[in-house]
């Protein structure tokens, strides 16, 4: 089993829930809500109710330079508390705020130790599968239209 599908001994628990929270900000809306359904939505409060805003993005000159403001993105977020106690929060790119909403109740579901070994298995290795297939998908694609340059030296005349 890989890092990316189930808790590594060694990720800590702040660690661990950054990976949690990054593969449901990665997923598409539609595999949220799929999955989604396949957990018992347990009983919840909104803390914060899924909102969107900005968020300023900066990039690096060349990559590694100056940092300069490249531009606004948007971006929805929500925060829920379970009736057990736990708080669970989703950011997430664009205006889905549905997805905002089930992220954040998978997120603190993940914090029950007796949801948590069901959320990494029937949750986040599948997402976290899924974005991985989807990245070899496009580094493939991209490959596939690579070209090569190369200079031939000729003898001097």
């Amino acid at each position: 089993m890989t890092e990316t599908t189930h808790l590594n001994p060694d990720e800590s628990g702040h660690a661990a829930r950054q990976r949690i929270i990054a593969t449901l900000a990665a997923a598409t809306p539609e595999a949220i809500a799929e999955k989604y359904q396949t957990i018992e939505t347990p009983d919840f409060e909104l803390v914060r109710q899924p909102e969107t805003g900005l968020v300023m993005v900066r990039g690096r000159m060349g990559g590694t330079g100056s940092p300069f403001n490249l531009g606004e993105v948007t971006v929805t977020r929500c925060v829920v508390r379970l009736a057990t106690g736990e708080t669970g929060s989703a950011y997430s790119l664009g205006r889905n705020k549905e997805k905002a909403l089930q992220s954040a109740v998978i997120d603190a579901l993940w914090q029950r130790g007796d949801a948590r070994d069901h959320i990494e298995t029937r949750v986040i290795a599948p997402l976290a599968a899924s974005h991985t297939e989807m990245r070899e998908t496009v580094r493939e694609e991209t490959e596939a239209t690579k070209v090569n340059f190369f200079t031939m030296v000729r003898g001097d005349n």
